[in-house]
């Protein structure tokens, strides 16, 4: 119903952004990378998924139609939900996901917070024949040595303050994290903190 939402990015939060589009704000709940590529006050377009439940209408973004057609298919995993499909998101790329399913890499998927070996085995099964092959070879995430400055950058677009990004990017990081890990170390920080 809702494909795209294109405004002026109004406040981005630890997992969602509002978007100004013809006179409405549109909250959108999205990954901690699709909401670190947007930046307040700019221009942007977000890929949506709306869901309507009993209780609840939701609209969902991602950074492109590939991210889309993922959570889409994630959702048609026994008892996965959109919460679910979103955090598997938020932890795997499409084409970390594709490989992990693809070489049936449950550790991988239990990585994601609140999947457990049995929806990880389920997820690989059922997904097998959904998802394809990846698109790019998908290379071992690389521990970086030093605090990547742009994870500070990206809380910054997130709409935290510059010292308090820095501080939270040193309090968190320890040798050998990639630079997910440390976005994610640093919002988990910075949330615990409000």
């Amino acid at each position: 119903m809702i494909d795209h939402v294109r405004g002026q990015v109004s406040t981005i939060g630890l997992d969602h952004v509002v978007i100004d589009a013809g006179g409405f704000g549109m909250r959108i709940e999205a990954t901690p990378a699709t909401l670190a590529a947007l930046r307040t006050g700019d221009e942007a377009t977000v890929v949506t998924e709306f869901i309507v439940r009993q209780d609840a209408m939701l609209l969902y973004g991602f950074a492109d139609d590939d991210e889309r057609t993922c959570f889409r298919a994630l959702q048609t995993v026994t008892g996965v939900g959109a919460r679910t499909a979103l955090a598997v998101l938020a932890v795997h790329n499409p084409d970390e996901l594709r490989q992990a399913v693809a070489t049936d890499d449950i550790n991988a998927l239990q990585k994601v917070p609140g999947i457990g070996k049995k929806s990880a085995s389920r997820m690989v099964l059922e997904l097998k024949d959904k998802l394809g092959a990846p698109r790019q070879e998908v290379a071992a995430a690389s521990p970086v040595s030093q605090a990547d400055p742009s994870v500070a950058d990206a809380l910054v677009g997130l709409g935290w303050q510059l010292k308090a990004a820095e501080a939270a990017v040193e309090t968190v990081y320890q040798p050998g994290m990639t630079t997910a890990q440390i976005l994610r170390a640093a919002l988990q920080h910075l949330g615990g903190k409000k």
